[in-house]
């Protein structure tokens, strides 16, 4: 009898061992705030008997390669019009799970100090990517430099420009790119991410920035088939905590908002 109790408290032992161990999410995100954020919230998690993996990128192409793949759980870095431009490209079917932060997409430029200095003729820096390029654009828009043929519409690009009365020049790049060409070009236009990550604050530095408005939320994204897994979800939760928005607050000083 005792042997057969001692089995019993093995086999529960070791399962539990083996549950806990299936709790182990590895999730990718871009280093700043996303990956900085996770990491905040990975003692919380691992008393709840989920064990993070933050694996940092610096493009916005690979996590979501990596999540469609299942290489990864899950991923923390996009907004809601890139994943859609992402899956429709792609022919990926990667879900939102919840929204967490808005980072005011913004301007930069180290040759003028204000819009109205911009000349004829001046090189402006956008993102590539047709969300990203979108979001560039409608907010030039919204500054008075350009007009678009439809300012709704989120994945325009330079072509879509209905009216450009001061010749500007658009340079496309792709994001992680944009922070390097700001001494070669008169306004740059930088995600936040990549803006911080270069040590520019978007709150004092950016000649045009979005406000705290801003429709473009940075979810956290995974598949269908694992969005619901109990693991996924104490992960969204602890993404949408008390904790993560006075951190938010606190670290980033407007740079970056709570979303919740």
């Amino acid at each position: 009898m005792k042997k057969v109790l001692l089995f019993t408290a093995l086999a529960a032992a070791l399962t539990a061992g083996l549950a806990q161990a299936g709790e182990k999410l590895v999730v990718a995100a871009t280093p700043v705030p996303h990956a900085e954020i996770l990491e905040l919230i990975k003692p919380t998690l691992a008393k709840e008997g989920v064990d993070l993996e933050i694996k940092v990128f610096t493009d916005y192409v690979q996590p979501n390669v990596q999540v469609a793949e299942k290489h990864l759980d899950a991923n923390y870095f996009q907004t809601l019009p890139y994943l859609e431009s992402f899956n429709k490209g792609k022919g990926t079917n990667l879900v939102t799970v919840t929204g967490v932060h808005v980072e005011p997409f913004g301007g930069y430029s180290k040759k003028v100090k204000n819009l109205s200095e911009l000349k004829d003729g001046a090189t402006i820096a956008i993102p590539n990517e047709g969300s990203n390029s979108g979001r560039a654009l409608i907010l030039l828009q919204k500054a008075g430099l350009i007009e678009l043929k439809d300012p709704t519409n989120a994945v325009s690009t330079p072509k879509d420009i209905a009216k450009n009365p001061h010749n500007f020049k658009f340079k496309e790049l792709e994001s992680a790119l944009l922070p390097r060409v700001l001494d070669q070009v008169d306004l740059d236009m930088i995600n936040t991410n990549y803006a911080l990550e270069a040590g520019l604050n978007p709150a004092t530095d950016a000649l045009i920035i979005e406000g705290a408005d801003s429709p473009y939320v940075n979810f956290l994204v995974a598949r269908p088939d694992n969005k619901d897994s109990p693991a996924i979800q104490k992960l969204a939760k602890a993404l949408t905590s008390p904790e993560v928005k006075a951190f938010i607050e606190q670290k980033y000083k407007g740079a970056v908002l709570p979303a919740f």
